[in-house]
């Protein structure tokens, strides 16, 4: 197992948090978005989104985590981010109440594939988990793209489980269908 470690986003991590999230996509979606889409997509406006994920958050149960690996230098490698549910975790036509207070929703999850299955993911999900009970969540969900077995094999090996819900995302008039998944929120924290 690597040496490696979690830490919350800092203002200057947000140009490195875009560039693993377009290599991490590049290799991980290939097979699954369309390439000019992936192609197309604009560092700096991803920079500059999470730079104001990680400066101004919606709320205080907003978090941009980041995997750190540790070898003669540090590297960022991974980043999550979660918050409260909202609209965007929802299945298309199903009530707001559906996911009441005390739900979490993971907007992203990423490990840079040259530094996967070194324990990055688990470390960056087991953080999050830590946050969720702090802040009172009790459940959380996550959406994955239906072709994403890595994604849905790493969760569902974690104790997720799909839901039932599903939606199709319009990517440049292409359907990509997602399905979600929920975990209950451990009350206490995992012995060690």
């Amino acid at each position: 197992m690597a040496l490696g470690y979690v830490r919350p986003a800092r203002p200057e991590d947000a140009g490195e948090i875009a560039r693993l999230q377009l290599a991490t996509w590049r290799a991980a979606y290939r097979r699954i978005l369309p390439r000019h889409v992936l192609d197309n997509l604009d560092e700096a406006y991803l920079a500059r989104r999470w730079s104001a994920a990680v400066q101004e958050p919606p709320s205080g149960a907003h978090r941009v985590l980041l995997a750190v690996e540790q070898a003669e230098q540090s590297y960022l490698v991974g980043f999550a981010a979660s918050g409260p549910a909202d609209a965007e975790a929802l299945a298309p036509g199903e009530p707001a109440e559906a996911l009441a207070d005390g739900v979490a929703a993971v907007t992203d999850l990423l490990v840079e594939p040259r530094w996967g299955r070194r324990g990055h993911g688990s470390r960056l999900l087991a953080a999050m988990v830590d946050h969720w009970r702090e802040d009172g969540f009790t459940r959380a969900v996550a959406w994955a793209f239906d072709a994403d077995t890595a994604t849905r094999k790493f969760l569902t090996s974690t104790g997720w489980e799909p839901d039932g819900a599903a939606r199709a995302l319009d990517v440049d008039d292409m359907l990509v269908p997602q399905v979600r998944l929920h975990v209950s929120v451990p009350t206490e924290p995992a012995a060690s």
